[in-house]
């Protein structure tokens, strides 16, 4: 079991009625369509370090931006005031068609160990099907920026693959967490051996949640405590929590141990029982299929999100209506109301509308 950086939040109401499960099939080769994945991602939210254009000190060594005097050491942090200087990856944006995805540092974290991947493809009977991976690093591991990272970019390569050869969605998508396992695996440098002379340095770890969505079938997948929620366009019909965490609140009440509120309320609630790494225990990647009767959206989140929205009615509450036409505009929203609630951890959220989109559609 680990603990990790978790804000304590009101018990979870019971989900509701989540739309009822169907298989899917697919016949003929497509084609994919994935933004290039650059070494991080791209930026659409202002730049500080542009906005402010640092200027260079002798030697092009990188003056700090709030003092506009220390020289920036190695770490990212100035020499004189100590103020972190702004990474590329404390605030990330960004949409491919129909899909968007938000992520920011924070304002509690000096770095964003977040990371997620947005994608589509084509099924091979020419139908759409959209992707996203959302990852969280686990702090209390090493290089948890690094593990989230290799992630959500193992897991997306393996689901943008295998859905146009017509691997179903629910088997590609278990197959992706397990490429997600081995990447961040391979972050860590003969574990064993590090374990028996470094036994309280844990290996690199994340946690993943991922969908698939195509005109027919929702599905996700998950290891860890990173949530997908339902939220139908029509606000009538009941929201669900898709997912189911692992964490010691969930595994108590769901050994009849305490109930749902005493457990939440328990100081151990959000340590994490599941997660991608060497040191993990036997990996059980979870997946997830449902065919809704109706339109809506597929919320892929971080607890840094759902910890300020933690039910699925409240999570429907605070999504901007019109989220399935606008996914990038709702995702800033979405990451707004977790800044405006305290920020006390890195939060991402990918927002893809159901029924999968054609591609070529976008969002304002």
């Amino acid at each position: 079991m680990r603990f990790d950086r978790r804000a304590q939040s009101d018990a979870p109401a019971a989900p509701a009625p989540a739309p009822s499960p169907a298989p899917s099939s697919a016949q003929r080769p497509g084609g994919v369509h994935q933004p290039a994945q650059p070494d991080e991602y791209p930026l659409q939210a202002p730049d500080p370090r542009v906005a402010a254009e640092p200027a260079q000190a002798a030697g092009g060594t990188a003056v700090c931006v709030a003092c506009r005097a220390g020289r920036v050491d190695d770490d990212g942090y100035c020499e004189n005031c100590g103020h972190a200087q702004p990474r590329e990856r404390d605030h990330m944006e960004q949409e491919c068609g129909p899909i968007a995805a938000v992520s920011d540092r924070g304002l509690r974290h000096h770095r964003n160990e977040d990371a997620f991947t947005v994608g589509t493809t084509t099924l091979p009977d020419g139908s759409p099907a959209s992707v996203a991976i959302v990852c969280d690093g686990v702090s209390s591991a090493t290089r948890p920026d690094e593990a989230s990272l290799a992630a959500s970019r193992a897991a997306s390569e393996s689901l943008l693959a295998a859905l146009p050869h017509g691997t179903h969605p629910q088997q590609a998508m278990h197959d992706a967490i397990i490429a997600a396992a081995e990447a961040v695996n391979a972050l860590a440098d003969e574990p064993a051996a590090a374990r028996e002379h470094a036994p309280h340095q844990n290996a690199p770890a994340c946690t993943i949640v991922g969908t698939v969505v195509t005109a027919g079938l929702l599905v996700v997948g998950w290891v860890g405590d990173s949530r997908a929620y339902w939220v139908p366009v029509d606000r009538s019909a009941p929201p669900a929590r898709l997912t189911e965490d692992d964490s010691w609140a969930a595994q108590m009440v769901a050994a009849g141990l305490m109930g749902e509120a005493e457990a939440y309320a328990d100081q151990r609630a959000h340590a994490i029982t599941g997660w991608l790494g060497a040191d993990a225990y036997d990996l059980e990647p979870h997946t997830a299929s449902f065919k809704p009767d109706r339109p809506g959206v597929i919320v892929v989140c971080t607890d840094g999100l759902w910890n300020y929205a933690e039910s699925a009615d409240r999570m429907a509450a605070v999504v901007p209506v019109d989220a399935a036409a606008r996914p990038l505009h709702s995702a800033r929203v979405l990451v707004g109301h977790a800044l405006d609630g305290g920020g006390h951890d890195n939060v991402t959220v990918a927002l893809v509308p159901f029924p999968a989109v054609p591609q070529g559609a976008g969002s304002a």
